[in-house]
């Protein structure tokens, strides 16, 4: 079970509810991820309304996230790409079909909604991400302190 020391109250972190929760399951997911025994911590952390903050549990978290960045930034350079051909497509065929040209922008609206999705979550994460990172570099700090 992790010590007071080593975890502190999600209400502390200024987040929103749906952010602390978005917090709580990327945590899980990156100590399950790294094979680490401080999953069953977080778990149990979680359930006391509360996350951990020991260097290991907070590289994890950091480096899940960095993945998670990438993923998203991947996957909206992706939509935008379809974006592009999408306007292309209707370009060079809206004088010919109306049909498939109201087909196209209905694909179109559905990526932007999913790029406003990806972009509201990126959010969410880089300022997440930033918050982890100061309460990183701060157990650091005391760890060399302390070490």
């Amino acid at each position: 079970m992790a010590s007071p020391r080593a975890s502190i109250p999600d209400t502390r972190l200024g987040l929103a509810p749906d952010e602390v929760q978005l917090l709580r399951r990327h945590q899980q997911i990156a100590l399950s991820q790294a094979g680490s025994s401080s999953s069953r911590a977080a778990s149990n952390a979680s359930s006391q309304g509360r996350l951990l903050l020991d260097p290991g549990s907070l590289q994890a978290l950091s480096y899940h996230f960095d993945r998670l960045m990438q993923a998203i930034q991947h996957r909206m350079q992706q939509l935008n790409q379809q974006t592009q051909i999408a306007t292309q497509v209707q370009y060079d065929r809206a004088g010919n079909a109306i049909q498939m040209a109201d087909a196209e922008i209905a694909r179109f609206r559905e990526i932007l909604r999913q790029i406003d999705e990806l972009e509201v979550e990126f959010d969410k994460v880089r300022r997440i991400r930033e918050i982890v990172r100061q309460y990183r570099a701060r157990v650091e700090h005391l760890g060399r302190r302390l070490g």
